[in-house]
């Protein structure tokens, strides 16, 4: 294994971290809080020591293979997530270190849960870092390092599968690098237009990019206890919700739109799916939930905004879902399984790897009454290539496997079955609420510092698909 190679890219993401934890400073300049920049000087000047250590020779080897590629991301992502939390407990806004730490994978990796109980109560500077860590690991901060430097795009593609989700990763154009910016590229411009939208509908110039930046990484943290049902207005709610589904989409869609080939975003069936399965769960939930509000508008209200926040795992909410029936709690509990699309910033088990297990048990099914007859498993009138549907049900008995082994470790908190196998969930689909205790109006502030780490490692698994932890911790060495 080239370490020194991975050293060397972990190094490059590093610098970005720490250049990114000096905004805010400026938040903090602009509402006078002097008190709070020695909490992000000092970590962001660690960084980037940390990164010029790193980067100060180029490797001669620059060799990157599928395990160097999948080491250095895990690597980073775990050391900046440690570095991350360390302005929260400088702060003393979350002194506990354990507890920051569980706050910063959670932003990070895009989550959105949270051990906190009085968001409120936090310095601006610091719900900005908190909301920021979601549109930093929202498209992936090694996408970022690929969009603003030049690298050879032999070694780059193993790098970018090993950040990009779904069950298979190829580039929009011939360069990798050339194929991050334009795709940052659409991820500022939809952050940039959500701002805008906002404003409009009268948020807060600074809610407004606090809320965008959780949009953006379909996230969920906000500035309020009662999080966007602060505002107790439909204007937001409905961008917000249009704006977390369009996030949900798989971004190279929207490049095709750029490009005008229309047929090909027309014909994606992933595409299709996931409008479905948002409009049918929409309807269904504005029925079961009826009971609990005035009017059928008021609940189809809810039901949508819940809907988008869940499929996409962003977590807003407008209500208290502990309130409603087992049944609507079960199906947004479905809704945390499927997720988004693939490519996009959302989490989940992603639409397409959904499609591809089912057409592949269907396949199977086929065989089974008709041994000698000949069936594919096709996407988008296509068939699957065999790697990527072998990959594809590998990666979901593994998923499955270390849900399992989570739920064990997390039983001996002694909270119910009901709300340690939601935590479990939200925290490797990336979502941010479940049921019980961990519902909308609750948070994971009362389980111990083992659970939390558990979780931690949960988020990490859900938000990297699996492969690089497992490289990192048990891959093979050579």
């Amino acid at each position: 294994m080239n370490y020194r190679m991975i050293t060397y890219i972990m190094g490059q993401i590093l610098r970005i971290v720490g250049l990114c934890m000096l905004l805010p400073l400026v938040v903090g300049a602009v509402y006078g809080e002097n008190h709070i920049f020695a909490s992000f000087v000092i970590p962001a000047v660690i960084t980037l020591l940390l990164s010029i250590i790193f980067t100060v020779k180029k490797p001669k080897n620059t060799a990157v293979f599928s395990m160097e590629g999948f080491v250095s991301v895990a690597a980073s992502w775990i050391t900046m997530s440690a570095i991350g939390a360390m302005p929260f407990v400088i702060s003393g806004e979350i002194p506990n270190y354990v507890d920051a730490f569980f706050e910063t994978v959670s932003g990070f990796t895009t989550t959105g849960s949270t051990i906190l109980s009085d968001v409120e109560s936090m310095s601006r500077s610091c719900i900005f870092w908190r909301a920021f860590t979601h549109w930093l690991g929202g498209m992936g901060v090694l996408m970022f390092v690929l969009a603003v430097v030049n690298s050879n795009d032999v070694r780059t593609m193993h790098m970018m599968r090993a950040e990009c989700t779904g069950p298979n990763v190829g580039r929009l154009v011939s360069k990798s690098s050339f194929s991050a910016r334009i795709l940052y590229g659409i991820y500022i411009t939809l952050t940039v237009a959500e701002i805008i939208a906002l404003l409009i509908c009268g948020m807060p110039f600074y809610d407004s990019i606090i809320h965008a930046c959780s949009s953006a990484g379909t996230g969920g943290f906000s500035m309020w206890n009662d999080s966007i049902a602060h505002y107790n207005s439909i204007a937001i709610e409905m961008v917000i919700t249009i704006f977390v589904l369009l996030f949900g989409v798989n971004f190279n869609l929207y490049y095709f739109m750029m490009i005008k080939k229309f047929s090909l975003v027309f014909k994606n069936e992933e595409l299709r799916v996931y409008i479905g399965v948002i409009i049918t769960t929409t309807a269904i939930l504005s029925c079961t939930i009826l009971e609990n509000y005035s009017s059928f508008g008021e609940s189809l209200r809810k039901a949508f905004f819940m809907v988008g926040a869940t499929i996409t795992s962003t977590g807003f909410a407008t209500t208290d879902t502990g309130q409603w029936s087992t049944f609507s709690q079960t199906l947004l509990l479905l809704l945390m399984f499927i997720g988004s699309c693939a490519g996009s910033t959302g989490g989940g088990m992603k639409v397409s790897r959904i499609l591809i297990i089912v057409k592949t048990g269907i396949r199977e099914l086929k065989y089974i009454v008709s041994p000698r007859a000949v069936a594919s498993v096709k996407i988008d009138g296509k068939p699957v290539e065999k790697d990527v549907v072998r990959g594809a049900s590998n990666y979901f008995i593994l998923f499955m496997l270390i849900m399992a082994i989570s739920l064990l470790l997390l039983s001996h908190d002694n909270f119910s079955i009901e709300e340690n196998i939601s935590a479990v969930i939200t925290c490797m689909n990336n979502i941010g609420f479940g049921v019980g205790r961990f519902s909308t109006s609750g948070n994971f502030g009362g389980l111990d510092s083992f659970s939390k780490l558990i979780l931690c490692f949960d988020m990490l698994i859900g938000r990297l698909e699996i492969y690089p932890l497992i490289m990192l911790f048990a891959g093979r060495r050579h």
